[in-house]
């Protein structure tokens, strides 16, 4: 299977990533099939060269089968890309501290129900 991935270049502290068309199994930083554009990190939002993106040849692979990483599948969407939109992500991820609340309020609620039941204990 096709992947069309990110490969990180650069040096240390200064990342830049290529956007590429590889095999599935293959090494993150290793022989690839093309180069499909570059994006530089560091660059700000609003910067045009921040991801640029060879539009025809992304629309190929993805015909062809390629499936884009959810990174990836961001900038294609944002940039227009035909056909990127199912591979949008269908939920959020999960942060962790959505979890946390969760875990708050479970503990709380224990919390609430040994209170009333000390107090009726005490009572009777």
């Amino acid at each position: 299977m096709i992947k069309i991935r990110l490969s990180r270049g650069g040096r240390k502290n200064i990342p830049y990533y290529r956007i590429l068309a590889t095999n599935h199994t293959s090494p993150r930083d290793s022989k690839f099939l093309e180069k499909l554009g570059t994006y530089n990190p560091l660059l700000a939002d609003s910067d045009e060269k921040r991801v640029s993106i060879n539009k025809e040849r992304v629309e190929y692979w993805l015909s062809v089968g390629a499936k884009p990483t959810e990174k990836v599948a961001k900038f294609l969407m944002a940039l227009g890309v035909k056909g990127a939109e199912k591979y949008q992500p269908k939920f959020a991820p999960k942060t962790k501290g959505s979890n946390l609340k969760k875990k708050a309020l479970e503990k709380l609620e224990k919390i609430k129900e040994a209170a009333q039941k000390s107090e009726e204990a005490l009572a009777a």
